[in-house]
């Protein structure tokens, strides 16, 4: 099977990367293995997520481990040593010296997070393949505990190992004899996906080890690259005339900007923003198609070309959102607004995931704020969906495409705000653009001609998904 080529490439691989640092990413690996492997079952699921995420704090508070600390703490601290005649003991020399060899990349704690979510899907995924060993994988339940998380009795079904879609390579658990060590190494350090992902589940990797994916063909993948160029295009292009990005970072008085001039500005940083993390998503997955593995793809759609909070978080990061769903927000149960007591679950579930993607993402304030704030901006969307359902409006179509034009563009602007306060100016960069559109009626006016510039837009949007429907295409972003 290629996952040995995979398992001895990836060691090779992560010390050219990392140099010595390597042997901290081992460690953490082997420590995870055995969390998974070792301990009673009924604790796998909580040590594993308390070790990650524990994992994500300490990698940015000591900042990668570096020897020369670690020589530091049996040693005593610099105070103590540095009048010694004959220089730091050997110990901090020694340490000092494999800092000195960390690879083309020494800050191996920056992009660790990528490879903390793959840890908990290996040590998850094998967790819920206990429940099915005494069962064929291939014949699984319709709605499998892995994906369903309920204790109803599953309808089985016959599946073609070969020919298995991508839902139930994620579903269907991977084979027992496929959790070993090497598997999980290969899999965690697989390089095309090593950095910055797509996010791949064990299941699903495993999964295309065996059988390559039907979706694996030459021609999509020519045309997948031929995309990949056009994106760098683009980007060299935006640079180029808009330097949005750099006005950003430089602290600006913000209140020296019209409020078109702050709006535009805004706008045209969230595309930066999204080429920004296109780029490399695109040119890795590239790597992984012509690898022969199929990870799912993230950014499906244009920054430009949502209306739809939700549906926004479900296309910008995909595979992330896939992991989540499954991992977290369907084992906590889902969401059900039907009910207060449901509403106030459902809620605080969205908190927990979102508390997660900030501080998955960087341990910082605005980080947080951005999560809280996307969760706030759910709850709008969610009450109009419960309060204005499309089948009471089946008679007057027009009349509900308006009004759904207008919660959209509710919906675009709260969008907006909230990636401005993550990604680009912060909350103090938010506020003083705020008060630079409110100050005047200058800035009202500009705010009302821009809600009908968005209003227009969200109606092109409608008409695409139209489009996608006519030829048979029907995406839930």
């Amino acid at each position: 099977m290629r996952v040995s080529f995979d398992f001895l490439f990836a060691l090779i691989f992560l010390f050219a990367l990392h140099g010595f640092s390597s042997l901290k990413v081992l460690l953490i690996l082997g420590i995870n293995h055995k969390i998974a492997t070792r301990l009673p079952r009924r604790l796998v699921p909580a040590v594993t997520w308390i070790f990650n995420i524990c994992m994500l704090l300490s990698n940015e508070i000591f900042e990668g481990y570096k020897f020369h600390n670690i020589a530091l703490f049996f040693t005593g601290p610099i105070p103590s040593i540095q009048n010694m005649a004959d220089g730091p003991p050997t110990l901090v020399q020694v340490g000092e010296w494999l800092d000195r060899y960390g690879g083309l990349m020494s800050r191996w704690e920056v992009l660790f997070n990528i490879t903390v979510l793959r840890l908990i899907s290996f040590n998850m995924d094998y967790y819920w393949s206990l429940d099915q060993r005494s069962g064929s994988p291939i014949e699984v339940g319709v709605s499998s505990h892995s994906l369903r998380h309920t204790s109803d009795a599953p309808k089985k079904k016959q599946l073609d190992p070969a020919n298995l879609s991508e839902r139930d390579r994620v579903g269907i658990p991977a084979a027992t004899s496929d959790f070993s060590f090497r598997n999980y190494v290969a899999y965690a350090i697989y390089a095309p996906l090593y950095l910055t992902g797509p996010i791949l589940t064990f299941n699903d990797y495993m999964s295309q080890q065996r059988y390559r994916a039907t979706s694996i063909e030459t021609p999509r993948t020519v045309r997948y690259g031929f995309r990949f160029v056009l994106v760098v295009l683009a980007m060299e292009l935006v640079l180029h005339f808009d330097y949005v990005g750099a006005i950003s970072k430089a602290d600006p008085d913000w209140s020296s900007y019209t409020p078109a001039q702050l709006s535009l500005l805004s706008f045209f940083n969230l595309h930066i923003i999204w080429l920004k993390l296109l780029l490399p998503w695109r040119f890795f997955r590239l790597w992984a198609l012509v690898d022969g593995i199929d990870p799912p793809e993230n950014m499906v759609r244009c920054v430009s070309n949502n209306f739809s909070t939700l549906s926004f978080w479900r296309s910008w990061h995909r595979s992330y959102n896939r992991f989540l769903l499954r991992y977290i927000y369907i084992p906590m149960g889902g969401a059900n607004f039907r009910t207060v007591r449901g509403a106030l679950k459902s809620v605080a579930t969205y908190l927990m995931v979102f508390t997660f993607v900030a501080l998955w993402h960087d341990i910082k304030m605005r980080l947080l704020i951005w999560g809280w704030l996307v969760v706030l901006f759910f709850l709008p969307e969610i009450a109009a969906r419960n309060l204005f359902p499309k089948r009471k409006w089946e008679n007057n179509p027009t009349a509900y495409r308006m009004l759904c034009c207008v919660g959209a563009v509710f919906n675009i602007l709260m969008m907006i705000s909230a990636n401005l306060v993550g990604f680009a100016v912060g909350a103090d960069g938010l506020r003083s653009i705020l008060l630079g559109i409110f100050r005047d009626y200058a800035g009202l006016i500009f705010l009302v001609s821009a809600c009908g510039a968005l209003f227009v837009g969200v109606q092109v949007m409608f008409e695409i998904r139209e489009e996608e429907k006519r030829k048979g295409v029907n995406l839930k972003f």
